[in-house]
């Protein structure tokens, strides 16, 4: 039996990137798929069709995760087209880097905006069907940056440590519900945004890896496949570094 047999999971911005692996992983596992994204456009259209091969429901919704109202939509529609939700996964996320010299307000609040408050949005929005069935796993992709820090992303990991102490927060207010919360902190992944960083400045992260590489979505989402998983039954509340060892001490 696969690990996820008729479960159903929602992730947030999966339209590319490591959301897109999580929505592809979790279907060869059997799990039914729904993903949100701002637009519907040539890749959740390609998505979509890439999950339907192989043999599950799959939808994709447009929706804007930092926005309360819209959240709410998405959780009514769920209920009435699926009747359910096993996993959600808050995935969706910006980064606007600067120094906070330079660093303007709208850059500070759109960032805190789409990274944390979208966690926030999801969570209310699915927790009263999850607590009604008693079950649950919700999964949220924080980042090293959020329990290391790193100078010209302020913002950004203001708002993946804020995710960090949501996650122990909710799986202490939600775990007497049989509702899991555990966090993912992934650190240099290789993206179309990590490989437009000169050699240089790769050459120095990759320095800083004990494994010497940059991870891959997919080795974020095996993490995250875990956790959304009955093999976690009796894991809440933990943050699980994804870094090849960049964050030891």
């Amino acid at each position: 039996m696969k690990l996820l047999e008729n479960k159903t999971a929602l992730i947030t911005g999966a339209s590319r990137g490591i959301g897109r692996s999580h929505a592809l992983l979790f279907a060869e596992e059997g799990a039914n798929i729904i993903f949100t994204d701002l637009k519907q456009n040539e890749q959740s259209d390609a998505l979509v069709a890439e999950l339907r091969a192989k043999g599950v429901r799959a939808d994709f919704l447009a929706s804007n995760a930092s926005d309360f109202a819209q959240a709410q939509e998405v959780a009514a529609w769920v209920a009435e087209n699926y009747g359910r939700l096993d996993i959600l996964v808050n995935n969706a996320g910006i980064t606007r880097d600067q120094l906070i010299l330079r660093m303007s307000v709208d850059d500070w609040n759109l960032v805190l905006e789409v990274n944390l408050r979208s966690v926030f949005n999801y969570t209310k929005a699915f927790a009263p069907m999850m607590m009604k069935q008693r079950s649950g796993s919700i999964v949220n992709i924080s980042s090293i940056v959020g329990l290391n820090g790193n100078a010209g992303q302020c913002n950004y990991a203001a708002s993946k440590a804020g995710i960090i102490g949501f996650t122990r927060s909710i799986a202490k207010e939600l775990g007497s519900r049989g509702i899991r919360c555990n966090a993912v902190a992934p650190g240099f992944i290789e993206t179309p945004m990590t490989q437009q960083l000169t050699p240089e400045v790769r050459k120095e992260w990759m320095n800083q890896i004990p494994l010497r590489r940059g991870g891959l979505d997919t080795d974020v989402a095996h993490v995250s496949l875990f956790l959304a998983s009955d093999l976690a039954g009796y894991v809440t509340g933990q943050v699980i570094s994804c870094d090849g060892g960049l964050a030891i001490n």
